[in-house]
């Protein structure tokens, strides 16, 4: 399994989560066998300053994640992960090792639109 977590920073498993989808630096990229972490990548995010609904999503499908996890996404990008088969939870928090730890614990699972993105019409 290949875990995608926005990130505010390019420091592994120590990155802090970020916790607006869309202008997030970085993605750190987690493969994830039998509860055990063996790879972690962080790649930059070509879209932070500049996006079109759906690039990022296609960008973390490219990728070949199966899960996206994020502190706050829009409807629309759930929209789109839930298209190309890529579970989205929203909420994460701290760094990308605790995001993880908490995904697993069950402490969040799924994706629900942030309040800016409702306010704008796309929750």
């Amino acid at each position: 399994m290949k875990i995608a977590v926005t990130a505010e920073n390019n420091k592994g498993l120590e990155s802090l989560v970020a916790q607006h989808f869309g202008h997030a630096p970085y993605f750190i990229l987690v493969d994830v066998e039998n509860g055990e972490v063996t790879a972690v990548q962080g790649v930059a995010n070509p879209f932070a300053q500049s996006h079109q609904p759906g690039q990022i999503p296609g960008f973390i499908r490219q990728q070949k994640a199966d899960v996206i996890l994020s502190g706050g996404m829009g409807g629309r990008a759930i929209d789109f992960f839930a298209q190309d088969g890529i579970q989205a939870a929203t909420g994460a928090s701290g760094t990308v090792r605790q995001a993880l730890e908490n995904y697993f614990g069950g402490k969040f699972k799924e994706a629900a639109p942030c309040d800016e993105s409702v306010a704008h019409g796309h929750g």
